[in-house]
């Protein structure tokens, strides 16, 4: 019997030639240089890129309007939750100072070394709870808005600028009662009164100042946050708030630098020009020499070199 085999069956013939592989796309090479000119002819900028520093200036300017409304809206919303609202402006201040008051004024007398000690407390208690309130708000002027930052493109010195703010308009709020308890204390109106302007005004320029450099270490170490009640308490208790620098200062009690330190201390300058401004026993003498010199060096440096050191990290604000 003979065996058919079967050949294995065979693939079809290819109907035509195999297609040729497709062309590499090919792009023209740039440098760095031609990257830039092609970006520039085409009106193409790099996005979250910080401006120079006039134009910074120009552009936080330009947002005038939104700094202040934001201020007062957060000026309106602070105190929207509690019964008093708005009233606990004037009460935590006033708060304060009658706790220190009852601690530092009858428990430790320092009483004893300074005339009119109310109207003294008073100021002291005011003033140092702006210096105070600015910088702390300016730990969460980035970080508390980060919503806001990565939203929408503005100058982000807006924010601690913003907060400032705030905290001034809470102050010129609150001085209705600091006036009151003047008047109630013996303390009228005289033209002294007047140098309480260009003193708050410095003083709100040197908060900016430091609430913009603040701003700045928080956003990059939120534990700055955590550390600033601490600092803050102490530099408190170094600035003459609850007791006359002046009868601490004098004699050899204190060595020399520390004294000059002391002296110099910004929140301390601030606070003493408010009082001579106000109180009238708080005579020319109390003052540290040369005071108002002082106060505006505080101030440019403060403020001008804050706000250039926050400028500096514009691009970095929301990112990370």
């Amino acid at each position: 019997m003979v065996s058919q085999t079967t050949a294995p069956p065979t693939t079809p013939a290819a109907t035509g030639p195999a297609p040729a592989p497709a062309p590499a796309l090919l792009l023209p090479l740039h440098g760095p240089g031609e990257l830039a000119a092609l970006a520039a002819r085409h009106g193409l900028t790099v996005s979250g890129a910080r401006p120079t520093l006039g134009a910074y200036v120009r552009q936080l300017w330009g947002r005038r309007h939104f700094i202040t409304a934001f201020a007062t809206a957060k000026l309106t919303a602070q105190y929207s939750q509690a019964k008093l609202g708005q009233i606990w402006q004037i009460m935590t201040p006033l708060l304060n100072a009658t706790v220190y008051f009852f601690i530092f004024g009858v428990l430790m007398n320092t009483k004893k070394n300074v005339e009119d000690f109310v109207p003294f407390l008073v100021t002291g208690v005011f003033i140092w709870t702006f210096t105070s309130n600015s910088i702390t708000a300016g730990t969460r002027a980035i970080s508390g808005n980060l919503g806001l930052v990565r939203a929408l493109h503005f100058p982000r010195a807006s924010l601690p600028i913003a907060l400032a703010l705030q905290q001034l308009q809470q102050l010129l709020f609150s001085l209705g009662a600091l006036v009151l308890i003047l008047l109630g204390f013996g303390q009228f109106p005289r033209p002294s009164w007047l140098l309480a302007v260009p003193a708050l005004f410095l003083q709100a320029v040197f908060n900016t100042g430091v609430s913009m450099v603040v701003a700045r270490l928080a956003a990059r170490t939120p534990d700055i946050a955590q550390l600033t009640p601490f600092v803050l308490r102490t530099w408190m208790y170094a600035s003459g708030v609850m007791w006359s620098m002046d009868a601490l200062l004098t004699g050899d009690r204190v060595p020399h630098l520390v004294k000059l330190a002391l002296e110099c201390n910004p929140a301390a300058v601030f606070i003493d020009l408010m009082r001579f401004a106000l109180i009238d026993s708080f005579s020319r003498a109390q003052l540290p020499p040369h005071v108002w010199a002082i106060a505006t060096v505080w101030a440019l440096v403060c403020g001008v070199g804050g706000f250039v050191y926050f400028w500096q990290a514009e691009e970095r604000y929301g990112r990370g």
